[in-house]
């Protein structure tokens, strides 16, 4: 679950919404003094620098204006990446068929590492199929997880096929 107030959800995803840009994660880190907020973000268009400058800067004016944050912060805008962090029932849904690996808080089936693919998600858990067998693991067992990128396989140069 996400470790940032529901407020702080609610007005920056209002913000993205106009933008047609998707609030894909939010982390508050940090103590009392200075905090840090990761936004993660999402878009249909391609999110260059450009883009992610102007989104952060949109975001920081909404920050200041509903005063959600008590104290000073720094702002981290950008996009999830090809091995994204998965945190939320949401993003989980979102990768369905490709392979992630997952770390369980506590030894499931005899192990803390679980790599495989991803088969299916609902709210409260999801299936990873790793070799033959299929595996349900609930969210609240999990301490990390995130998509595997797996490159394509190419024929190496001057090699025939």
């Amino acid at each position: 679950m996400s470790d940032a107030p529901k407020e702080l959800w609610e007005v920056i995803s209002a913000y993205l919404e106009a933008e047609r840009i998707e609030l894909d994660d939010l982390e508050l880190l940090g103590g009392q003094s200075r905090k840090r907020l990761r936004a993660t973000i999402e878009s249909e268009t391609d999110l260059d620098v450009d883009t992610l400058g102007e989104i952060t800067a949109g975001i920081s004016r909404i920050l200041d204006d509903h005063d959600v944050i008590a104290g000073g912060y720094d702002l981290e805008v950008s996009s999830p990446g090809l091995e994204r962090k998965l945190r939320r029932a949401e993003q989980f849904k979102k990768v369905v068929g490709q392979p992630i690996t997952v770390k369980t808080r506590l030894e499931v089936d005899g192990k803390r590492r679980h790599d495989g693919v991803l088969m299916s998600a609902t709210e409260t858990s999801f299936e990873l199929k790793i070799d033959e067998v299929t595996r349900t693991v609930g969210y609240d067992q999990v301490s990390s997880a995130r998509v595997v990128f797996v490159w394509p396989q190419t024929t190496k140069p001057g090699k025939k096929t």
